[in-house]
């Protein structure tokens, strides 16, 4: 069970606890250091203004109540992270084997067919190609592909600090 491309997926909760799914399986990747495996968990939202004692109001709903959609690699860990998180009952796909959404039912439900690309691991050496901190070497030591940022370590004032930079302002040494 083992893919090397990251896919959508689709995965069953108990009603109501779509977001604290997402928020133990968020907590769980950073503990993990599964940044580059699971790329993002999502419950999709649909804005519905409303309209009582002749106000309106914007309320958000759930596209999709129970379920919860995640972009990963799907391999033995991730499955196992996913699947063991408290209120997940399952992956949607025959038996327990997982199907990701095809192309056509991602671009319907507003999402991106491929994640991110990054060419970046954490660990990497890296330099600055541009901004305030152009030409300064540091490590990669965390990767956000939604906002495509790196948190690269750098050291100043002979400490290390944390800096988050662009990957377009990156480059790997």
């Amino acid at each position: 069970m083992a893919d090397a491309e990251a896919h959508w997926y689709v995965v069953h909760t108990y009603s109501g606890y779509e977001n604290k799914v997402k928020m133990d399986i968020e907590k769980t990747i950073e503990n993990r250091n599964l940044q580059d495996q699971i790329l993002e968990v999502s419950v999709p939202m649909l804005n519905v203004v409303e309209e009582k004692d002749e106000q309106k109001k914007t309320v958000q709903h759930k596209m999709f109540p129970a379920y919860v959609l995640i972009n990963m690699i799907l391999n033995n860990d991730t499955w196992y992270v996913v699947r063991n998180t408290r209120g997940v009952t399952g992956f949607v796909g025959p038996g327990s084997k997982p199907v990701p959404l095809t192309e056509e039912e991602m671009a319907s439900m507003g999402l991106k067919a491929n994640a991110p690309t990054c060419e970046f691991s954490i660990g990497d050496s890296v330099v600055v190609k541009s901004g305030v901190w152009e030409d300064t070497a540091g490590i990669v030591r965390q990767i956000n592909h939604q906002s495509r940022m790196v948190t690269i370590n750098i050291d100043m004032f002979g400490r290390e600090t944390p800096v988050e930079i662009s990957f377009d302002d990156v480059e790997k040494v």
